[in-house]
């Protein structure tokens, strides 16, 4: 059983027993969180129920198994001819979250 939800502006296929990695969740590192906006369910391509937006009644729980940070992104401008340049790095906090059960 897979099923597709949207968490952080994304979109991820997933199956019980699966690990992802998301955009940060406020939860605590243990608990479990209900992902609720699941945009298609099913058992295999075939007979897939597709909601419209949302498949009512159906939710994803998931298991938190870390808090972390991203690799970390460098931005680099550099004006040329100008002697201008700045480098500036981001690094994007994550959730790395396991699926314990799928809700129809």
């Amino acid at each position: 059983m897979f099923a597709i939800v949207k968490t952080g502006g994304k979109q991820y296929k997933v199956t019980v027993g699966e690990i992802f990695e998301t955009e940060k969740l406020e939860a605590e590192v243990g608990k479990t969180v209900s992902l609720d906006q699941v945009l298609m369910i099913g058992v295999d391509e075939k007979d897939a129920v597709i909601g419209a937006p949302l498949v009512k009644g159906a939710s994803v729980e998931v298991e938190v198994i870390s808090q972390k940070r991203n690799k970390k992104v460098l931005v680099f401008k550099k004006r040329r001819r100008k002697k201008s340049r700045t480098k500036n790095g981001h690094r994007q906090s994550i959730t790395v979250l396991k699926v314990t059960k799928i809700n129809k």
